[in-house]
Formats: structure tokens, sequence, C-alpha cells
């Protein structure tokens, strides 16, 4: 960890800018740019500050950051980015994308992201990461040139792979499962919150009808009118406190979704480990099928019915000379199958050796951040209950002295 890129580099994402501009189909377009500043850290220790260096990205060069490490570290759970689109929202939240409140929080959730990136004991080694945060210009340049998008597996062979794997790793579908079940459980919670969410705002506003009634008796009451008028004051101090309040508990969320998303991030590795697996076992399946073919044409004998069996029957054997070099033939496709048979099983340990790795250390990141996350949330509904007791501890003063 001590080379870890976050300790030689400080990352910060400042502040988020809505520009106009064209896209590829030449249309116009709004869109928000992100800026980016980082300074190295070695030279500060000496008592000098080194320069502050600076560049925009948008939001779709993050998203092509994390597909090209997601395809180039398959055994690596990938740190996802915060969502594009605000999903799992109070009702009297904007879900817009454009909206100041949730730009700002996506603009914390990229921070995050690159920190993490940052702090990862192999993506922070990446040359083109490094890029992203350095170089202004050429930098989708570098990631095409990488070729990384010829890599990426088709959702349709990792379909296929799930349902005719015949060996799956224990493990690895276990994992899966719990990535289904992480964020099912995430997913609900959410959802509860929301709905918590709505009705404390509800309970919140209509304690500024009390403010609102009070004042009103007020004018009508001499000697109790300055406290019914202090109540009043106190209960639309709490009525308003809601909105601030609701804005922070959406940064506690945001600290789940960072693992709703997560959990896809889990699935994506499962699914390069089935491929990998499916991969291994099509080519022992080819082997096999070749060592019978050069064996029935070494004996003679063909022991299943085949279309080749089919063919000598009606149309006559073949030659010695035609049977040996068939043979050949077969021998040499059998020696580079053990081969590759053989570097595809060196391949697949070293895949599950790595993999499993990371994702211990993805488990210990996950369990210390969600319990932070949760206690943090806890805290913050015991203080929103405390100034609750404390605004009508402070009305029932106002009362008592009418």
């Amino acid at each position: 960890m001590e080379d870890c890129l976050a300790k030689k580099m400080e990352i910060t994402v400042s502040e988020a800018e809505k520009r106009t501009g064209r896209n590829a189909m030449n249309m116009q377009e709004t869109y928000t740019a992100y800026l980016i500043e980082t300074r190295a850290i070695e030279s500060q220790g000496e008592g000098q500050c080194a320069p502050m260096d600076s560049l925009w990205r948008r939001y779709s060069e993050f998203e092509l950051l994390r597909n090209y490490l997601s395809v180039t570290y398959p055994h690596i759970v990938v740190p996802p980015l915060p969502e594009k689109r605000a999903d799992f929202v109070w009702h009297k939240l904007s879900a817009d994308n454009m909206d100041p409140d949730f730009v700002e929080r996506r603009r914390i959730g990229l921070e995050n992201f690159l920190l993490r990136v940052a702090s990862h004991p192999v993506l922070c080694q990446d040359k083109i990461f490094y890029s992203f945060l350095t170089q202004e210009g050429g930098w989708k340049e570098m990631v095409n040139e990488t070729g990384f998008q010829l890599k990426a597996d088709s959702r349709l062979k990792a379909l296929n792979a799930t349902f005719r794997v015949k060996n799956p790793d224990k493990r690895f579908t276990e994992l899966k499962h719990y990535s289904d079940e992480l964020q099912s459980v995430i997913s609900h919670l959410l959802r509860v919150r929301a709905r918590v969410a709505d009705r404390l705002y509800g309970v919140y506003k209509v304690h500024g009808n009390y403010g609102r009634v009070f004042s009103e008796w007020s004018a009508i009451e001499k000697e109790m009118g300055d406290g019914l008028q202090s109540a009043g004051h106190h209960m639309d101090v709490y009525a308003a406190s809601i909105d601030d309040i609701l804005e922070e508990e959406e940064h506690y969320a945001d600290q789940l979704k960072e693992y709703l998303f997560y959990a896809e991030a889990l699935r994506a590795v499962c699914r390069k480990h089935e491929l990998m697996q499916y991969d291994l076992e099509m080519a022992a399946q080819d082997l096999t099928s070749k060592k019978q073919q050069c064996e029935e044409l070494a004996t003679g004998t063909v022991r299943t019915f085949s279309l080749k069996g089919m063919t000598s029957k009606l149309f006559g054997q073949e030659t010695p000379e035609q049977r040996e070099a068939k043979i050949k033939v077969l021998e040499e496709q059998i020696q580079e199958g053990e081969e590759q048979l053989k570097s595809k099983n060196l391949e697949g340990r070293d895949f599950v050796k790595s993999a499993w790795a990371d994702i211990e250390r993805f488990k210990e990141q996950k369990n210390h951040d969600l319990k932070e996350a949760l206690i943090s949330y806890a805290v913050m509904q015991i203080s929103m209950c405390k100034k609750g007791i404390q605004v009508w501890t402070n009305a029932k003063e106002c009362f008592s002295k009418m």
C-alpha cells in the first residue's frame, strides 16, 4: 500500500460545470464537466507546496476509464462509478441529472471513484489511469490503442458459459449468489429509506402548520400572545430544518449505492471465471475427441456412430497413406491441444489466486465502509431526534411562561 498513487498524489474533483457542445452526431447537447485537480505530495514534506495541475473530464470519460480497467483487469473488483441518473430518491427530491444537488453528490462520487482506484494496489499502477489524471489531450487515443474493446467478452458468450459449464467452482458460485443477495438487500434498504424520508418530510412540514396556528392565535391573545408567538417560531425553525437533514441523508444513501453497484463488479469477476472455465472444458473436450479420432484411425475401428464411418462404408476405406497423413495431422493437433490445455489450466489457476486475493481485500473494505456508514446514519437519526426533543422542550418553556 505504500506504493499506492493515493500516497504520492492529492486527487480531488473540485467542481462541476454545466456546458453546451456538440456530440458525435453533430447535435447540440448539454452536459456536465468535472474539474480534476492533482498535486504531488512528495515535495510538500520539505516545506514546499507543489503546483496544482487541473483538467476537465466528462462523465462519459470516467465511464470509458472504468470499462478499460474492467476489461484489462478481469480478476479485480473494479470500483463502481456513481449513478448517472438519480435512483431510489424520496419524491420531493429532483431526479434530474442536471439538478445542482444531484450534480454535487455525483461530483463527490466521482472523486471517491478516483481515490478508490488510486488506493488499489494494482489499479493505481496503471499508466492509462495516470494519464487520465494528468494528460489533457490524447488520452482517449491511448485507451483505444490498447484494443481493450476487442478483448471485452460479449454478454451472449457470458450467458452461454453460465449455463454450459459442467464443473463450476463452488466458491465463485457462492460469491455470485452473495452478490445477487447483497444487491437485493441494499435495493430494499434504499427503498425503505426513501419511504421513511417521505414520511419524515411530511411530519416536519406539518410542524410548520403548528407555527402558523400558534402565530395566528397569538394575535388574539394579550397575556398568552408572546408565549404562543415564541412557540410558533420554534416550530417554524423545526419545519425548515428538514431540507438540510434529508440532503445529508442522501449522502449516506450514496454510500450504500456504491455497494449496490459493487455487487455488479463482483458478478463481473464471477462471469469472467465462468468464461475461462467454459473455454477450458471446451478445449479438454476437443482434445479428447481428437485423441479418439487418432485411435480409431490407427486401429481401424470406429467406436461410435459417425458420418466418417458411414462415408467409409459407402465409398470404401482410405488408403494406408491417406490414413497415415491424417494420423500425423491429428498427432500435431493433439500436441498443440495439450499445450493449449496446460496453458489454460495455468491461466485459470493464476486467475483464481489473483481474484480471490482481491475479493478478500474487497470484503475487508466493504465491512469497514458499510459499518461506518450505518453508524453515521444512526448517529444522524439520534441527533435529529434530539433536535425534535429540544424544540418541544423550548415550546414547553414558552407555554410555561404564558
